[in-house]
């Protein structure tokens, strides 16, 4: 029996199991886009078995925490979040329990979970998702905790149903793993190496979204820019983003995430001809140290970064171009820190998601010596969000009084008498309007610029 046959032989058997029960289904997403979709997919298996979504915990008959291992914080968040469960489990014994995603396939950690959580049902990792109808129909029957993490990475499994959580904008995976190795990640470890998909399929996945109404695809991989050198035909991204710039009623098209180390000259001339792919780059650049870069095993110099920077630059002039930064990473001295500061400054990036090294365990760089002291690193980051927010705010203040095109994704968050945009550089706009527009591009004069977000009026 083949996979998509297993899948639909025990989606079938849960669908009887479900029917006319009325139960229901959560799911709690922690960690990066890839996460989010692993959810969606999750999602729509759950769909398929005969589950509806529950708003709450409270009301759910399984609930799925989909975890992330990239910072112990989110990983501290978890074990609280999974313990909080156990007054559910007593009021609910025929609540299944499942925890998946990047921190079971630590199997140290899958082991924590069933010891300090024997309530939990249900423990699996990242390479067999695509199995979760038959575990989730065994840890229903067993009556004991069933545990598959499996140590490798098969092949590709296409077809698995996903319950998109936008119907404007759309994430689609073009790859799985990473080859990369930077030595502060885990995500080799847990995601294993670089696997892409055929081209074939995720046009074809592409071209069903545009088809129900989806205007924007965001690509996904952990190095998009290394996609389709495993499947050695000789298609490369810069070929699948002209494809996908063909395909009738998608209106954008973004993608993350961009090695530096592989953003070719034929990419960005991708980039410069597809008319929908949109003018923003999340381009990674974690330290301005060459020596931290050595250390992080980047593969890249400040030196070759800025050239990158200039060159994008000059053939896409309005570029918005957001990155990650580390500090605090092993042996960093004040000297380091500074070079990053300088990097800062120079390049005037939109935005930064800022982190504090964190120690994973498994990675050489948790090994090394020289670890800094938290104060430090907190003192460090401190300065650090303070340069790029005084950056953001004067990039956004050259908004005001200007007139953009978003496209509105749905009700803001934080104001439900708002609503949420983007702008093809992926600035946030807020403005007043009603739900009908949502789904739609519209024109917006900017009134107030903010440090992260736009606000202004339709026009």
């Amino acid at each position: 029996m083949s996979v998509r046959e297993e899948q639909q032989n025990y989606t079938q058997i849960m669908r009887e199991y479900t029917e006319g029960k009325g139960l229901k289904y959560n799911i709690v997403t922690y960690g990066c886009q890839m996460n989010v979709h692993d959810s969606e997919k999750l999602a729509g298996m759950l769909l398929e078995m005969g589950y509806e979504e529950a708003q709450t915990l409270e009301e759910a008959d399984v609930i799925l925490f989909n975890t992330c291992c990239v910072r112990q914080n989110a990983e501290q968040r978890v074990y609280g979040n999974v313990g909080a469960l156990r007054s559910y489990k007593r009021a609910n014994p025929n609540l299944i329990i499942g925890v998946c995603g990047c921190m079971m396939q630590q199997k140290e950690v899958a082991g924590d979970i069933i010891k300090k959580f024997p309530f939990v049902d249900l423990v699996f990792g990242t390479h067999n998702l695509h199995h979760f109808p038959r575990l989730l129909y065994e840890a229903i029957n067993s009556g004991h905790t069933i545990v598959e993490v499996l140590d490798e990475e098969g092949r590709i499994v296409e077809g698995i149903p996903a319950r998109r959580t936008s119907k404007v904008s759309a994430y689609v995976t073009i790859m799985y793993g990473c080859n990369n190795f930077c030595t502060y990640c885990i995500v080799p470890y847990v995601r294993g190496r670089e696997r892409s998909r055929a081209s074939r399929d995720i046009l074809d996945e592409i071209r069903e979204l545009a088809d129900k109404g989806c205007k924007e695809v965001t690509l996904l991989g952990q190095n998009v820019n290394s996609y389709g050198k495993d499947l050695g035909n000789g298609y490369l991204f810069p070929d699948l983003l002209r494809d996908v710039n063909r395909i009738e009623n998608i209106e954008r098209i973004r993608f993350v995430t961009s090695h530096p180390k592989d953003l070719s000259p034929d990419l960005i001339d991708a980039m410069t001809e597809c008319e929908k792919v949109c003018e923003h780059i999340h381009l990674p650049l974690q330290a301005g140290s060459n020596e931290i870069l050595r250390k992080m095993n980047r593969q890249y110099t400040r030196e070759d970064y800025l050239k990158l920077v200039d060159r994008l630059r000059q053939r896409i002039p309005d570029i918005a171009i957001s990155t990650d930064l580390i500090v605090g990473f092993p042996g960093e001295t004040e000297e380091d820190f500074q070079d990053t500061l300088d990097m800062v400054e120079k390049i005037q990036y939109d935005s930064a998601f800022t982190f504090i090294y964190s120690p994973r365990r498994g990675t050489p760089a948790a090994r090394m010596q020289e670890q800094l002291d938290e104060d430090v690193k907190k003192e460090r980051l401190n300065r650090l969000i303070e340069l790029q927010n005084d950056i953001s705010k004067s990039k956004n203040q050259q908004y005001m009084g200007k007139v953009v095109e978003v496209l509105v994704e749905g009700i803001s968050k934080n104001n439900p008498k708002m609503l949420s945009s983007r702008t093809r550089t992926n600035k946030l706009v807020h403005f007043e309007g009603g739900s009908e527009i949502i789904g739609e591009f519209v024109k917006v004069k900017i009134t107030e610029p903010k440090a992260w977000t736009l606000e202004g009026y339709m026009i």
